[in-house]
């Protein structure tokens, strides 16, 4: 089966991903390719923008790594799925600035349901791994109606809001 690409070769949908887009000035910068024993791998670097504790990765970034891992192996199998349920074991911590691998496949597959695995590794011992569960696109409901249009700078000042939420006048304003 062939991978579900847009016309530039990036995963159809995911071209502002914050962990493998080409067009997030942010982005982790995933690349993943065919594992020749099963599913995909990425080599990866993270840097400290994506740290909590200083010099160590995020655990919201390892969790989203891990979940990019098996986003694209499903897309690898021209399947386009969304995270259902994701369990996530920090097994040791991951210091920023050093090489790991992660690698995903799939453990079981009944369409529009998916269960896949990935892991973070070192190369010598693994660092973390996740089991989730993800639902076929067309099985969901569009978390984020009218976002197709968005300008790529998210925001009019050019710089994304990674706030998620109201800004601190709005707070104010119905406080």
């Amino acid at each position: 089966m062939s991978a579900i690409t847009e016309s530039d070769g990036a995963p159809l949908g995911h071209e502002r991903c914050l962990f493998c887009g080409g067009k997030n000035l942010y982005s982790l910068g995933l690349s993943f390719q065919a594992d020749p024993e099963k599913g995909v791998r990425a080599r990866f670097r993270p840097h400290t923008g994506f740290q909590g504790y200083a010099g160590v990765l995020h655990g919201g970034a390892v969790a989203g790594v891990l979940d990019a891992a098996m986003t694209h192996c499903l897309f690898h199998s021209a399947v386009k799925a969304m995270t259902a349920d994701l369990h996530v074991r920090y097994v040791k911590p991951l210091p920023c600035g050093m090489e790991y691998d992660v690698r995903a496949w799939i453990l079981s597959s009944a369409p529009p349901l998916y269960r896949l695995r990935a892991e973070i590794s070192n190369g010598r011992e693994v660092l973390a791994w996740a089991e989730g569960k993800f639902l076929k696109k067309e099985h969901t409901a569009n978390p984020s109606p009218g976002l197709d249009g968005l300008d790529p700078s998210g925001t009019p000042e050019g710089k994304p809001n990674l706030s998620g939420g109201r800004s601190t006048e709005d707070s104010h304003a119905n406080a």
